[in-house]
C-alpha cells in the first residue's frame, strides 16, 4: 500500500476536491494508494510514496518529495488514472 499526500498551498478548496476526485479514483481502479489532505506545511516529516497536488506545484516540488504528481484538470478523472498509473507503473 502506498501512501500519498493530497495538498495544496493553502490546503483549502482546490486540493480538498482534488482529494475527493484522487479518492474516487483510486476507489474505482482498485489502485494501491492511501490518502491524506493537507498543505504545504504538511510536508514536513511526510514519509509517504507520492504527492497529488496541481501541476504548478508540483513542477516545484520535483526533487524534493520522493514522487510530485501533477493534475491539470481536477475533474479529469482520466487524467488523474493515467498519471496515477504511471506512478504504479514506476514503482514495478
Amino acid at each position: 500500500m502506498y501512501k500519498a499526500l493530497v495538498c495544496c498551498r493553502a490546503g483549502m478548496g482546490s486540493s480538498m476536491l482534488l482529494k475527493i476526485k484522487a479518492d474516487q479514483v483510486i476507489s474505482e481502479n482498485d489502485f494501491p494508494i492511501q490518502t491524506e489532505h493537507g498543505n504545504l506545511d504538511s510536508l514536513n516529516g511526510f514519509t509517504g510514496d507520492l504527492v497529488i497536488t496541481m501541476e504548478d506545484l508540483s513542477n516545484e516540488l520535483q526533487g524534493k518529495v520522493p514522487y510530485a504528481l501533477g493534475i491539470r484538470n481536477i475533474m479529469d478523472k482520466d487524467e488523474m488514472k493515467a498519471k496515477i498509473q504511471e506512478f504504479l507503473d514506476s514503482k514495478k
